[in-house]
């Protein structure tokens, strides 16, 4: 621009939408849902066909071809985020005055607008938690008030509430559809479930399910609000059909009214919150529903290789057996990439290995850490992978979730093992453990049901497991135990910035990354032990199916063979049949899988030739009573460099390298990376960051980039 010359704001903007502009870039099947205006419509979507794009754009169409006016048209969605990413789409589009919110929002602002004209009281208040309420019901019936029975039974009360089941009805629906707390009777759920509505009512408050009851209530009873809310809103479209709850859809009816202009958006293959109420048969059976309807379909995949789209299709649609799906099948658009990596490992432990490698592969060929994502049925198979991410120092988050080590369950067994060592630490680790786990409710057996509870003792028992393996790595007293375990903890607490995503399925619905790895793809998690019907069974195959469909470029499916430390055989998922051939590559086998539970090879001192059970005699590769010739000034070098490293990442110490393995490398003395790679404890991210400055180090040129006392280096563990 000139000097002094302001610019015409007219002349810089982009050209206003016209209705033939809203519909150019669409595909064929995008726009055939763009100018079907006129409802009732049903849009089968599939993961990655743009039925975002879609539906904004059948919306804009609408208002700028004159059909529809924005202020009476209602779009609701499930989340914040995608009522707002739908605003942003539709202000863009030139058509700002759309509604667009989640069921509970709309709800909410309604009743708060009419509530008080129509019933002459003012609204309740919402209650922040309703822990402590469902807690007093509990009481009332004896049962436990243990932080994990009040949540499971809070989700229980909320999953009848949202399928319109009454309290005197929830026993015979929660048998019918395989729900359990632990301990509780269905019986006893019921009454705490009728109690629960009276401590409500005594203290004059509401629940989050309480403001759709609310406002299917209020437009029910009382006929001039309905009219007023239907004399303005006339058009009706709702995304992600597929999750739509019997109360929802309750509430949607009281919405229309005689009214049939309504659209639909679904993927029934992506229906995968049945625990929560969600009844994707509102969507498969729309045009019974809506005898009127028009379905159209939206299949072309703008997300996923071919390769992955394969993998896809051919879990729900097998070649020469019936369909198990009933979406659609999607159509790949991007060209041709590299094939699904199957694997197989020996162990869990292996896996995540493994798995970390496939990471840091994929991250040299130049995809982000951030765009990276490991995708698992359960939290409880998280703590394996955050410990292999954290050898290879690969940065990630645990979303929607705590980490392992900041769960409060772990943390309150950790404080009372660590208090056993203080008090008596001759006690045997194993059994102490034990003991500890025991003593805070955990058992062999798995508690009935799914939950809170059930992710309590899954905790338990991947601490039990990780204790059980450094017992057996060397672990041979209580005080290394707990010193072993607070160092995992303690790797945990280094920056994340922009790191991989650790997630269940069921929290990364929705999302998408250039790289996925779904793990555990085995019997027992995938489908989950608890999955009993067919309809459950099913629910699990749907679940992996979203699984696969996160991904973009590359995707890794692996399972273990058997149990943690070698326990036990396990197979691979009934869900892999089909993606076990050539079309998508055959599966890399970990050698030692096939040759089930491994033997502990017996280590020997180099020095006397006797065995070493203990895991810092072992990675010295000597006893410590038996005494080797190492460089006393090149250890004390590498602990300055040592030193210097965690200050400038802000790491203990012991992060970057142990006293163990420095000891080590002043012992060997490794001239290249090969050499290197044998010291116990540097892997091979460890050398890739590493590496080149241990050798200079160790050939004495590295003397200048230490240049600190050894004396003044940190504390660490051994």
């Amino acid at each position: 621009m000139v000097a002094g010359v302001m610019s015409d704001p007219a002349r810089n903007s982009p050209p206003p939408m016209t209705d033939e502009s809203v519909l150019s870039g669409l595909d064929k099947d995008q726009r055939a849902v763009a100018v079907d205006v006129a409802g009732p419509l049903a849009v089968l979507a599939g993961a990655g066909t743009g039925k975002t794009r879609a539906i904004t754009h059948r919306i804009a169409h609408a208002v700028l071809s004159g059909a529809q006016a924005p202020d009476s048209i209602f779009a609701v969605t499930f989340t914040t985020r995608a009522a707002g990413e739908m605003r942003a789409r539709l202000a863009a589009l030139g058509v700002p005055r759309v509604q667009a919110r989640t069921f509970h929002s709309a709800a909410l602002r309604q009743i708060r607008y009419f509530w008080p004209r129509a019933t002459g009281r003012e609204l309740p208040e919402i209650a922040g938690s309703t822990f402590g309420l469902v807690a007093e019901a509990a009481r009332r019936h004896h049962v436990r008030t243990d932080t994990a029975v009040i949540r499971d039974l809070s989700s229980e009360i909320s999953w009848a509430k949202s399928t319109n089941v009454l309290p005197a009805e929830y026993a015979a629906m929660a048998e019918r559809a395989g729900h359990q707390v632990s301990g509780v009777t269905p019986a006893t759920v019921a009454k705490v479930a009728a109690d629960y509505e009276r401590v409500k009512a005594e203290r004059q408050v509401m629940d989050y399910d309480d403001i759709l009851l609310c406002a299917v209530s209020l437009m029910h009873e009382h006929p001039e609000v309905a009219q007023e809310f239907r004399s303005v809103y006339r058009h009706f479209v709702v995304d992600e059909y597929q999750d739509v709850s019997p109360l929802q859809h309750s509430l949607l009816l009281q919405w229309l009214g005689d009214c049939d202009d309504l659209c639909v958006v679904g993927d029934p293959d992506q229906a995968i919150h049945s625990f929560a109420g969600a009844d994707a048969r509102f969507l498969t059976n729309f045009s019974r529903e809506f005898p009127d309807a028009h379905v159209l379909h939206l299949n072309a995949n703008y997300r996923s290789t071919p390769q992955i789209l394969k993998a896809a299709n051919e879990l729900l649609h097998p070649p020469g057996r019936p369909a198990v799906g009933r979406g659609v099948i999607l159509r790949p658009v991007l060209d041709a990439g590299r094939p699904v990596d199957l694997a197989a490992a020996q162990d869990p432990v292996a896996e995540a290995e493994h798995l970390a490698g496939w990471l840091a592969a994929r991250h040299r060929a130049g995809i982000a850490w951030s765009d990276m994502a490991v995708l698992f049925r359960v939290s409880a198979q998280s703590p394996a992978l955050e410990s292999a991410l954290d050898g290879e120092h690969i940065p990630y988050h645990v979303r929607g979730s705590e980490r392992f080590f900041e769960r409060a369950e772990v943390r309150t067994a950790l404080g009372r093992l660590t208090n056993v060592a203080h008090s008596d630490p001759q006690a045997d680790p194993g059994e102490s453990l034990d003991e500890v786990l025991t003593g805070l409710g955990w058992t062999p057996q798995a508690p009935e049901g799914q939950g809170r509870v059930r992710e309590r003792w899954e905790s338990w028992g991947a601490l039990r497991e990780m204790g059980q393996q450094l017992v057996s790595d060397g672990a041979d007293s209580l005080d290394r135990l707990v010193a072993q375990i607070a160092e995992r903890a303690s790797m945990q607490h280094a920056p994340v910035g922009e790191g991989v995503t650790l997630s269940t399925l069921h929290s990364a619905k929705g999302l998408e990354w250039e790289a996925v790895a779904l793990v555990g793809v085995q019997e027992g998690l995938l489908p989950f032990s608890l999955a009993k019907t067919p309809a459950q069974v099913a629910e699990e195959r749907r679940l992996f199916y979203v699984g696969i469909t996160r991904a973009r470029q590359a995707l890794r499916i692996s399972w273990a063979t058997s149990g943690p430390n070698g326990r036990g055989r396990r197979n691979p998922s009934r869900f892999l049949g089909g993606l076990l051939g050539e079309s998508t590559g055959s599966p890399t086998v970990d050698p030692r899988a096939a040759r089930g539970p491994r033997t502990k090879r017996v280590a020997r001192c180099i020095v006397c030739r006797r065995p070493m059970t203990n895991a810092v005699e072992v990675k010295l590769g000597h006893h410590e009573g038996c005494e080797v010739d190492y460089d006393e000034d090149l250890l004390a070098r590498l602990k300055a460099w040592r030193l210097a490293e965690s200050k400038q990442h802000s790491l203990p110490a012991y992060v970057v390298f142990t006293d163990t393995t420095l000891m080590a490398i002043a012992q060997y003395q490794p001239r290249d990376d090969e050499s290197l790679m044998k010291i116990r404890g540097l892997g091979t991210a460890k050398l890739r960051r590493y590496g080149a400055q241990l050798l200079r180090i160790i050939d004495g040129a590295g003397a200048e980039i230490v240049g600190a006392d050894a004396t003044s280096d940190a504390p660490s563990a051994s």
